[in-house]
């Protein structure tokens, strides 16, 4: 596994938070409730952001939650092959800490406290899932290694994916869950379908395409926004019903 520190924020401040205001839209009455009691009158967008912010803290106390930031895996043939190479991977990432923190959460034996913790994280996390750089490999850490030009500005693929991409389309985090939140009651439950690894298989098979499409070095401009803007709103909502859907059935 890769050294976590070198991790940018996934999706950055609005990317994080369009996925949490999409969620809190399709949100259960029980499971709004039950968030309520945990949360108090704060959306869920404002804590989206928080296990980022975190990362600042030199205490050392929150030190361990920065691999469940992300999973790495080598490009593999099928979904079985995907799953294969996930359950066998040892250590804390993203798709084991989804799994341990929705058990703590269900767990009426954990304190007031670790539980909201526990659901902040998870606001979080299935927001690092749909970020498809955080399902990369570990040769280059994610599309850190991998530079790129864009506008310009010299920076890697993963930073490309993480916000710029996003921030690029200046809108407010309440305008793009507005603009991206459209889709019919068939289609969005279509889209909760599956399980949490079809779910990162998913934003797998994005990675593996983002990688075929930008190379090392690459000059990124109009014409890579125009390419992967869609890609990138299909995440954003994604992202989002698929949180609501985990805190549906959490709650």
């Amino acid at each position: 596994m890769m050294s976590c520190s070198v991790y940018s924020f996934a999706w950055g401040l609005t990317g994080h938070r369009v996925i949490a205001e999409i969620a809190e839209n399709h949100l259960s009455g029980k499971a709004r409730r039950e968030i309520k009691k945990m949360m108090g009158q704060e959306r869920l967008a404002y804590w989206a952001n928080w296990p980022d912010f975190i990362k600042s803290d030199t205490t050392g106390v929150w030190k361990q939650t920065s691999a469940w930031h992300y999973v790495n895996i080598d490009p593999q043939t099928d979904l079985a092959a995907f799953e294969k190479n996930l359950k066998a991977q040892s250590g804390a990432s993203l798709y084991s800490q989804i799994k341990t923190l929705s058990a703590q959460i269900k767990d009426e034996k954990t304190s007031e406290k670790d539980r909201k913790i526990a659901l902040i994280f998870l606001i979080h996390m299935m927001g690092d899932l749909s970020q498809p750089m955080h399902t990369g490999r570990s040769e280059d850490l994610g599309g850190n290694k991998i530079n790129v030009i864009y506008f310009g500005e010299k920076t890697n693929l993963h930073s490309v994916w993480d916000g710029k991409l996003v921030d690029s389309q200046k809108y407010s985090y309440t305008e793009y869950a507005k603009l991206l939140d459209i889709k019919s009651k068939d289609e969005v439950e279509q889209i909760q379908s599956g399980t949490l690894e079809n779910w990162l298989y998913d934003s797998h098979q994005i990675a593996n395409k983002i990688y075929a499409q930008t190379p090392n070095d690459s000059k990124l401009g109009y014409d890579y926004q125009y390419k992967f803007n869609d890609t990138m709103e299909r995440q954003l909502l994604y992202g989002g019903l698929r949180l609501a859907k985990l805190l549906n059935d959490l709650f």
